[in-house]
């Protein structure tokens, strides 16, 4: 290693560690739970959202309990993740669709119709979704709290 190269790598920032769907410190930055609300203003009104930065977009789908693991199989195919089923309402169970991905309204968009029309197939229905990024409060990877 030339001494260059020592001088860049002490200059450099230090990488952000890469976001996963359990990363610490999650925080809803966007939601979008109305159907007649444009997936651009959601992401339009969010003061909170880094455009820039990948989030973890979650859509929440009331399944019946028998067609669960379907689900989680077809989604599966494109990178999704189902959280563990909750009580839902009327014989339902909620789960969450889960993925990282960097946020635009086109592509929200079209996994809203995509979970929708799952659900719909299921015998179910998509409440809508909330993106996920780390929180601004407390320090930065890498600060010193003393």
């Amino acid at each position: 290693m030339s001494f260059l190269d020592r001088v860049r790598d002490l200059v450099r920032r230090p990488k952000e560690p890469p976001l996963s769907l359990d990363s610490p410190g999650l925080e809803v930055v966007v939601t979008a739970f109305d159907m007649a609300e444009a997936d651009s203003a959601a992401l339009a009104r969010s003061p909170a959202w880094a455009a820039e930065k990948p989030a973890v977009l979650r859509h929440h789908l009331l399944l019946p309990p028998g067609r669960v693991a379907e689900a989680a199989k077809v989604l599966a195919q494109d990178g999704w993740a189902l959280g563990e089923p909750e009580d839902g309402t009327g014989g339902m169970v909620l789960v969450h669709a889960r993925r990282v991905q960097v946020l635009d309204a086109l592509h929200c968009a079209q996994e809203r119709s995509r979970m929708a029309g799952l659900a719909q197939r299921l015998g179910g229905d998509s409440l809508g979704w909330d993106a996920l990024q780390p929180g601004t409060a407390g320090p930065a990877p890498g600060d010193s709290i003393a």
